[in-house]
């Protein structure tokens, strides 16, 4: 999976929709293999975005768990120290 894209299911706040849409947009960069369409593919392009990004919304409001729900600043703390590590 691209790196880019982040767990956005379990967070409190739930994800925003600029998080969902910013996904979407990974995901079909990395789908196309372009981060810009050409003029031509703009359309496919745009349209491939808004349809991920309408289908990860859904998703995630019919997901269910019993975890509690995570805190985006611990995450992000847990990411830091895992690329300290990783990267010194």
């Amino acid at each position: 999976m691209c790196r880019n894209i982040r767990v956005l299911h379990n967070f409190e706040p739930p994800a925003t929709s600029d998080e969902v849409a910013a996904a979407a947009l990974q995901y079909v960069r990395k789908v196309s293999g372009t981060t810009k369409p050409s003029q031509a593919n703009q359309e496919a392009f745009d349209r491939a975005v808004h349809e991920v990004a309408h289908a990860t919304q859904h998703l995630l409001d019919a997901l269910v768990t019993n975890a509690p729900p995570k805190d985006r600043e611990v995450e992000a703390a847990k990411a830091r120290e895992r690329a300290q590590l990783r990267y010194g």
